[in-house]
């Protein structure tokens, strides 16, 4: 009698219990999620933080960057920059930059404040701030425009590279009370899919990043 198209089927699903499955190998959760950048990290970095609606302004010296943040602030037409670190504040006034250096009406009239960062991470083009810098956790935070100053040297690949450079500048028991991830300019689509900026933080980030690899690789 021959088969039926039951007695196939059936017969196929017993010949198959009966192979022998093959182990999947283990996971290695060591392993990074992503692959690593390929080439130059600055040049990856500056890529992913354009697109992310950054504006990068490239700066070949101190001298460069003063230009940079003059005509920034003349373009912008940026009345009250606020700064507090006092490494920039020593940058800015050998640079004869006007900058507002404490808190009075810091409320009312802050157009932009500028800040350095802990690193910038290349794969998602965001810059890592911390509370630990005398800006604290407001200078990068109310300001309508965000600006940074950053080095080509604090460009790490992923977002774990940055946080473990972290425990060893600070150590773990020492991480700063507030770490933050920025990726351009604060933004929402929530209400009709419509786009704005400026929703839960600055209008705007800018980077103004010095080249300090050139001046100590070997010749």
């Amino acid at each position: 009698m021959p088969e039926s198209s039951r007695d196939i089927i059936l017969r196929r699903i017993q010949e198959a219990l009966q192979q022998p499955t093959p182990l999947k190998p283990a996971p290695d959760f060591t392993a990074p999620l992503h692959p690593r950048a390929p080439g130059d990290l600055a040049v990856a970095f500056a890529e992913s933080f354009v697109r992310v609606g950054g504006q990068l302004y490239f700066c070949e010296s101190e001298e460069h960057f003063y230009d940079q943040l003059f005509t920034y602030k003349k373009e912008k037409e940026l009345e009250h920059l606020y700064v507090w670190e006092p490494e920039l504040k020593k940058m800015l006034h050998a640079g004869g930059l006007v900058f507002n250096q404490d808190e009075e009406n810091f409320v009312a009239h802050a157009d932009a404040g500028l800040t350095t960062c802990e690193a910038l991470i290349a794969r998602t083009g965001s810059v890592l701030v911390s509370a630990a810098t005398s800006s604290g956790r407001r200078l990068s935070i109310y300001p309508d425009q965000h600006l940074v100053v950053a080095r080509t040297s604090q460009v790490v690949a992923d977002i774990s590279d940055a946080l473990r450079n972290l425990q060893q500048k600070y150590g773990p028991e020492h991480l700063p009370s507030m770490i933050s991830l920025t990726t351009g300019p604060s933004r929402t689509a929530d209400i009709e899919k419509t786009l704005v900026l400026g929703a839960h933080g600055p209008r705007s980030l800018a980077l103004f990043l010095l080249d300090d690899e050139a001046a100590t690789s070997p010749a």
